[in-house]
């Protein structure tokens, strides 16, 4: 027992150090040697966790959409309204992205598809149908226009919410991420929410802070 939490609190010290390296360098650049050092390891102890970089980023990609998801669950379960838990959900993504160094390193590999011979689809078939099930339930509500296809929307704002995230770390390092991410939904409710409702849910992105 007291091995086998041994052994977990090693791998998990070297994801850390692995986002930290993936995180300020990128897959390509990244190199065994830099990661163990980082996560203050022998080579040798890291290839008995991990067989290769590929495999390292892959579990850093793991934890961060671990992280991710389970902070959506505690959104989701608060119970509130389809259409403000996605902006909210949008909103708590973002600080994690700010705060959080494995957020930041996997969904930097994520979105670095060149990195892999597969890409990594998991994580945004996951957030795709999470979006699309709070887009149906926002017209089931009321809060989303009846002819719109939630799927074609989920799909929609999970691409511009990438773009977002890159350009806000291009430009800014992210410092600008939050303002940016208001600015999408600022955009883009008066396009999916009733006329009748755009007084009241217009207000949704001022949530993000």
């Amino acid at each position: 027992m007291v091995k086998q939490v041994r052994a977990q609190v090693t791998r998990d010290t070297i994801v850390a150090g692995a986002a930290s390296v993936f995180g300020r360098r990128g897959y390509a650049v990244a190199s065994i040697a830099d990661i163990a050092e980082a996560a203050g390891v022998t080579k040798g102890a890291l290839y008995f966790h991990f067989p290769s970089k590929d495999a390292l980023a892959r579990a850093v990609i793991e934890e961060q959409h671990r992280r991710t998801m389970a902070a959506a669950v505690e959104v989701i379960d608060e119970g509130r309204p389809g259409l403000e838990t996605m902006v909210l959900l949008s909103g708590v993504l973002a600080h994690q992205l700010l705060t959080d160094p494995i957020v930041q390193a996997g969904i930097r590999l994520t979105t670095d598809v060149a990195s892999f011979d597969e890409p990594v689809t998991g994580p945004y078939r996951d957030w795709l149908s999470t979006a699309e099930s709070l887009f149906r339930r926002a017209i089931e509500e009321g809060d989303l226009r009846a002819d719109i296809d939630p799927a074609m929307l989920a799909g929609m704002v999970v691409a511009s919410y990438t773009g977002v995230q890159l350009v806000s770390e291009t430009f800014s390092h992210r410092a600008d991420l939050l303002r940016r991410v208001r600015e999408l939904w600022t955009v883009l409710l008066p396009g999916i929410v009733p006329a009748e409702r755009m007084e009241h849910l217009g207000r949704l992105p001022d949530a993000i802070r």
